[in-house]
């Protein structure tokens, strides 16, 4: 699963220009996964992944803060749980009603000739999910 998302990173390396400077450590998946959210979750979650995007306000139900999943969870990041619930092709009983887009179906747009689309859809959740758990925030401390 993780090497349909380097494949992925790879590809999209290979297509961008060259940086102007190199940082001086980068988590390749997390960055590519950073542009994917840019491009396709920004519009309800926000820049910063806290639910305030531009058409959050139009919902019925607010955009899930991204940066707290962890925090939520007594500090453990879900991946798995997660991937299934950005693919959206099967059923998460636990949430409840769906208002999230299914992205599995719209990420699935082959890249390559010798690429599926369920291998374009995986790598691409999975970038996505490398980039979720980069932003995660510390759980706060208890207030006394």
């Amino acid at each position: 699963m993780r090497s349909h998302a380097f494949a992925l990173a790879f590809a999209a390396l290979l297509a961008a220009p060259a940086p102007a400077a190199e940082p001086a450590e980068r988590d390749l998946p997390a960055d590519v996964g950073g542009e994917l959210f840019a491009r396709y979750c920004t519009a309800c979650h926000g820049v910063t992944g806290t639910g305030d995007g531009p058409a959050a306000g139009a919902l019925v139900k607010r955009p899930a803060d991204l940066t707290r999943i962890a925090a939520r969870r007594g500090g453990a990041f879900p991946e798995a749980e997660v991937a299934q619930w950005i693919d959206g092709r099967f059923d998460v009983p636990s949430h409840g009603s769906r208002e999230m887009p299914i992205w599995g179906r719209r990420l699935a747009q082959p890249i390559a000739a010798d690429t599926t689309g369920e291998e374009v859809a995986r790598g691409r959740i999975d970038l996505l999910v490398d980039y979720l758990k980069a932003i995660q925030v510390p759980a706060e401390a208890p207030t006394r």
